[in-house]
């Protein structure tokens, strides 16, 4: 993947990183992270099956950034790297992975990859173990990780190198008053 920004930042004096070359549209990238932090915000679904989610696309689309961030909700609901270790092809028979995480996963495949991975047994495990209101969630969720990890591969935003990652969970930044 390129490590070399095809985007310059908006921000005199700072490299081009995501944030800094979104700000190139202020207004839509404020929408942007609003949406993104309402997303992680919601307790609909547990951040664990989200970031297991998002530790899917990140290793599916080989988004350096991606892979190596863990945010800390999910950490603190018991997500650790032996099970981050099982998000793999194969991840259907590790054991260390919940059944709602395998269907979320399954859904996520079928999301990034192929519509039809989610017939028969897969949709019946999704529809067990998820609610409409939650694979709704996890829709949007699997949605915009692919799209982040496409931009930032893309745009060239990826780190030539990075060590594993602890970020706090994204969130809706109050407004100043």
């Amino acid at each position: 993947m390129s490590t070399i920004p095809r985007v310059s930042s908006a921000i005199p004096g700072e490299p081009p990183h995501f944030g800094s070359v979104l700000a190139h549209q202020p207004e839509i990238a404020a929408s942007f992270f609003a949406l993104y932090g309402r997303f992680w915000g919601s307790d609909v679904l547990s951040a664990r099956i989200k970031e297991v989610a998002r530790m899917r696309n990140a290793r599916v689309t080989e988004c350096g950034f991606c892979r190596n961030v863990r945010f800390d909700k999910a950490l603190g609901q018991g997500l650790g790297e032996e099970v981050v270790d099982d998000i793999t092809d194969g991840y259907e028979t590790s054991a260390k992975l919940t059944e709602a995480e395998k269907a979320a996963l399954k859904f996520t495949d079928a999301l990034i990859h192929d519509p039809e991975l989610l017939n028969g047994d897969a949709r019946a495990a999704l529809q067990r173990h998820l609610t409409p209101v939650q694979i709704a969630e996890l829709g949007l969720g699997v949605t915009l990780f692919l799209a982040l990890a496409k931009a930032l591969i893309t745009m060239g935003l990826e780190p030539e190198q990075m060590d594993r990652t602890v970020l706090p969970t994204p969130a809706v930044l109050e407004a100043a008053a």
